[in-house]
């Protein structure tokens, strides 16, 4: 295999150690500097020119893109998956990471625990904003942050709108996000190498610093995760569309809560921490992917007439809950069940003989006009009521049952 790794800094601990796993394993192995690419664009060959020279064929790419130059860095990873070169990440789970926003947007519409956050940018919608998630304290964190800088905890609502407003005068996006007081300035630290966790960590903050990362003087320690942090950290990653993945999360009350997920993770502080060797766990992941180049559904697909990828629900009541899937007749209308999501469980490619449930989420591809027909139609989130929509209430703000309320509106018509 010859191996390509994108990264500005080849003497940095981490693009050290994966060159070091590569040559280890009888790999070829360069490193190359992001900002030497030069990508040619014309009828189909696209190319890729490195310090003028064209580039020779490489098997993969390990993109260590950094944050200031993300947007050149997608762009050669791009280059790379048009030219059918397997890519560790790609570029558009690169792009979904790097933006916080973005990023809590993907995974929000998921069952995946994420803290209460909000973005605003009028000053009259930060005072609701803050309370929406909880009221003071709350952390401030800017867009594109990195290592906790443009992270602050603000310990009151004045503090927080002082803040935002600052930022926000320098240009600045930022979220306000619910402080999650049971992770004591504590979070997980957990390694995603495709499918599964390779290694874990617990960042401690110390003295008053309320950051745990390790650039922010946080101590590590090993940890071993149970099988819901394990699923939420693949799943957060699989989502985001990352192969090798940082997911930081912290230890709420209901579970775990992503954070953030890293497209470049470090590999000094976890692999120093569990004493594991993490750089050849992405190799030799990245070596059984080779031949298994990723398809582009949307190019292929339209070439398909009439025929998609979607994704079915079953809600209850459905008459396939407690059908089989042979017996469900998918397949008889042209649907083929790719892969079967129950809750937090992923199954792939589910025999023809599992039972359905109630909740089940059903990935297919078959003819569209058929799949149509079993896509249950979208439901309206109801309005929430605005203040001229509430009931007036007494003064003491208590709740009336409904007999009370009857009772204050037959007084309140006797006085009219």
């Amino acid at each position: 295999m010859k191996l390509a790794i994108l990264s500005c800094s080849p003497r940095c601990y981490s693009t050290r150690r994966l060159r070091e796993a590569a040559e280890h394993r009888g790999f070829k192995v360069k490193v190359l500097d992001t900002l030497k690419f030069a990508i040619d664009l014309k009828q189909a060959e696209p190319d890729l020119f490195f310090r003028q020279k064209s580039i020779s064929d490489y098997d993969a790419v390990l993109p260590r893109i950094g944050a200031s130059i993300t947007y050149f860095g997608t762009a050669v990873v791009r280059q790379f998956e048009q030219m059918d070169i397997f890519c560790a990440n790609s570029s558009g789970g690169i792009t979904n990471s790097r933006d916080k926003l973005r990023s809590l947007q993907i995974l929000s519409r998921h069952q995946i625990g994420i803290p209460q956050t909000t973005f605003v940018r009028d000053k009259k919608d930060v005072l609701p904003a803050i309370e929406r998630v909880g009221g003071a304290p709350v952390v401030i964190k800017l867009l594109e942050g990195t290592q906790g800088i443009g992270v602050l905890l603000a310990e009151s609502v004045k503090s927080a709108e002082a803040i935002i407003e600052l930022l926000q005068n320098q240009k600045q996006n930022v979220l306000i996000q619910k402080f999650v007081a049971e992770s004591k300035g504590r979070d997980i630290r957990a390694f995603v190498v495709g499918d599964r966790v390779v290694a874990a960590m617990r960042r401690v903050a110390q003295g008053q610093e309320f950051r745990s990362n390790v650039h922010r003087g946080g101590l590590t320690e090993p940890v071993i995760l149970d099988e819901t942090y394990c699923k939420t950290a693949v799943r957060a990653a699989q989502i985001m569309g990352l192969r090798v993945a940082g997911v930081d999360m912290l230890e709420g009350k209901e579970g775990p809560q992503i954070m953030e997920i890293n497209s470049s993770p470090g590999l000094e502080g976890i692999e120093k921490c569990t004493q594991l060797d993490i750089a050849g766990a992405v190799i030799d992941y990245i070596a059984a992917q080779v031949d298994f180049p990723e398809i582009d559904l949307r190019q292929r697909l339209t070439v398909s007439r009439g025929y998609g990828v979607t994704e079915i629900y079953i809600p209850e009541g459905s008459e396939y809950v407690g059908q089989t899937i042979s017996a469900s007749g998918l397949r008889d209308k042209d649907i083929n069940v790719l892969t079967l999501y129950r809750g937090t469980t992923v199954i792939p490619n589910p025999r023809s003989d599992r039972v359905l449930e109630a909740n089940d989420r059903l990935l297919c591809f078959g003819k569209l006009d058929f799949m149509r027909d079993l896509i249950p139609a979208k439901t309206r989130r109801k309005r929430r009521p605005k203040v001229q929509d509430l009931p007036e209430l007494p003064v003491a703000e208590e709740v009336l049952s409904d007999a009370g309320h009857e009772a204050s509106e037959a007084a309140r018509a006797e006085k009219g």
